[in-house]
């Protein structure tokens, strides 16, 4: 049989049979293995690198700026599966030449020195922010101070995941925020609010707090989650159930930015701590499958919201990373339809994009002069409502601050211990002693609560949890001395203070608004 030379990517790849070689090498020999060629096809049309949490990736070079896991679903191996068969008139690669050649793979990218892989949010080496819409050109929206515009191309590298859907190409009409507001049931202040967080949401370098939907039945909490999450982070799924344990969550939270949990009614004490450290930065370390020894790592900052009729007695520390909004029941006269609502959201959200890219832009303007006097619990997002309050002349910080410090009496009055150290201080003015002659001081209820200390050494550590709340409410908690016996028992001081939820000064710019206008005609920014 003649062979027949045919090019690939400027090399010639010899077809006949027993006359082959490896591309761009000719001459007589050995026919190369599939998974030779197979490794062959990556390095020509891939850059393999690996991330800062160890995962291998390729990158098509000169294409989207996306990074490709090298196996799973629309990885590279069904990529490369599907190049050699187009490549090698129509051979098709077995899955002992796919695994072999993915080994490989592996071992060139681990040689690599770690780069940031990022998720639907990323922060521009040039300064500023880059947002993934998600495409599958890979178009992105970059923001910084000056404003924002699209790009054919991100600057940094972004990965996806099948949780993520496309975002559409922001517009900006000069309405965006009221038709945002048209389609959600709250009120001025409490819309505000939410505005502040939607821009927070996009700032991946902060905490932000759990945005909290509370309501009856009929409020609308659901669907408001659900476009509130399509606005920042649209998934198929951007309602989830609570999860079952900690490995499912991290799944979950791995593969999105933003993620709801749904209808949630109690929040048990695993998955309390869960959230909390999913607002301020977790890693979860797990066994790699089939090895003894190797480990994988999901290491994830996560903006997050949930719904709920009552939660129940919340945590101290899930208490102050909340930003609790209360919806009103909607009057039968003005309730609408899921598929109207969902055309109306469809129709209005590329303007409601670039109302809130807009305002993120001058908020990052205005962000670097922005100064607390005092420093709340989540200060970062703090700083940001009163950039936010700086350009809109809103009050969002005020309203936040006062709303944090209803759920911290809330949740104080659902743990008996914390309310029965407010009663006491309450009517004592101050008190001291051991964390036991606190126990033994306090009436037990009348029965057995889970959250009633056990003995002495639970107590104190309770009491050192409640702290924050206790503050919040105006008491304040000191187990710095120490009793004068032999013994030196720690002995814990409670009395009666100000408040610490008065509203924080601040001094920022003067307001930046109108809005920032997009960059006209700008050009794809260079890659990293």
């Amino acid at each position: 049989m003649t062979g027949v030379d045919r090019p690939v990517n400027g090399h010639a790849v010899k077809a006949a049979q027993g006359r082959s070689g490896p591309a761009g090498m000719g001459g007589e020999g050995k026919k190369p293995s599939a998974s030779s060629r197979l490794v062959a096809l990556a390095r020509d049309r891939y850059e393999l690198v690996t991330s800062e949490d160890g995962r291998p990736y390729a990158v098509a070079s000169g294409g989207a700026n996306l990074a490709l896991p090298l196996r799973g679903r629309s990885g590279l191996r069904q990529r490369l599966a599907r190049l050699y068969t187009d490549t090698y008139e129509g051979e098709v690669p077995s899955q002992s030449a796919l695994a072999d050649a993915m080994t490989v793979l592996e071992g060139i990218a681990d040689s690599t020195d770690p780069v940031p892989v990022h998720l639907r949010v990323g922060t521009n080496p040039a300064g500023g922010i880059v947002v993934d819409l998600g495409t599958a050109d890979g178009q992105c929206v970059t923001v910084s101070a000056d404003g924002w515009a699209c790009a054919t191309r991100s600057p940094v590298l972004f990965r996806r995941s099948g949780a993520m859907a496309p975002m559409p190409q922001p517009v900006l009409d000069g309405d965006g925020l009221a038709k945002l507001h048209a389609l959600l049931n709250m009120d001025e202040e409490t819309f505000r609010q939410l505005v502040a967080w939607l821009v927070a949401a996009w700032i991946p370098t902060i905490p932000h707090p759990v945005l909290t939907f509370k309501g009856e039945q009929g409020t609308g909490k659901s669907k408001t989650a659900q476009m509130v999450v399509n606005l920042i982070d649209p998934s198929p799924a951007s309602k989830r159930s609570q999860p079952r344990d900690i490995k499912a969550w991290s799944a979950q939270a791995f593969n999105s930015w933003a993620l709801c949990l749904d209808n949630i009614s109690t929040i048990p004490p695993w998955l309390s701590d869960t959230l909390c450290k999913a607002v301020t930065g977790d890693g979860i370390v797990d066994r790699a499958l089939y090895t003894d020894d190797d480990v994988v790592v999901l290491s994830f900052r996560r903006v997050l919201a949930m719904t709920t009729i009552d939660a129940g007695a919340l945590a101290g520390d899930l208490a102050e990373r909340l930003l609790m909004l209360e919806l009103q029941l909607i009057d039968p006269n003005r309730r609408r339809t899921e598929e109207e609502l969902d055309d109306a959201f469809e129709a209005v959200r590329p303007a409601i994009l670039g109302a809130l890219l807009d305002l993120l832009a001058s908020v990052l303007r205005v962000l670097p002069s922005v100064r607390l006097e005092s420093m709340p619990r989540m200060a970062d997002f703090a700083r940001v409502l009163a950039a936010v309050d700086a350009v809109m002349e809103w009050r969002t910080l005020d309203s936040y601050l006062a709303a944090s410090a209803n759920v911290a009496s809330d949740a104080l009055e659902g743990d008996p211990f914390g309310s029965a150290v407010v009663a006491l201080v309450e009517e004592a003015g101050i008190w001291s002693g051991t964390a036991g002659m606190l126990l033994e001081h306090l009436p037990r209820p009348e029965t057995p609560h889970v959250k009633w200390p056990k003995d002495a050494t639970r107590a104190g550590g309770q009491l050192k949890r409640l702290a924050p709340l206790l503050r919040a409410a105006g008491i304040t908690v000191d187990d710095t001395q120490r009793s004068q016996d032999r013994h030196r028992h720690r002995l814990f001081v409670l009395s009666r203070t100000e408040s610490s939820a008065e509203p924080v000064s601040t001094t920022a710019s003067a307001p930046a608004w109108p809005p920032v206008a997009p960059i006209p005609n700008a050009e794809p920014l260079p890659d990293l």
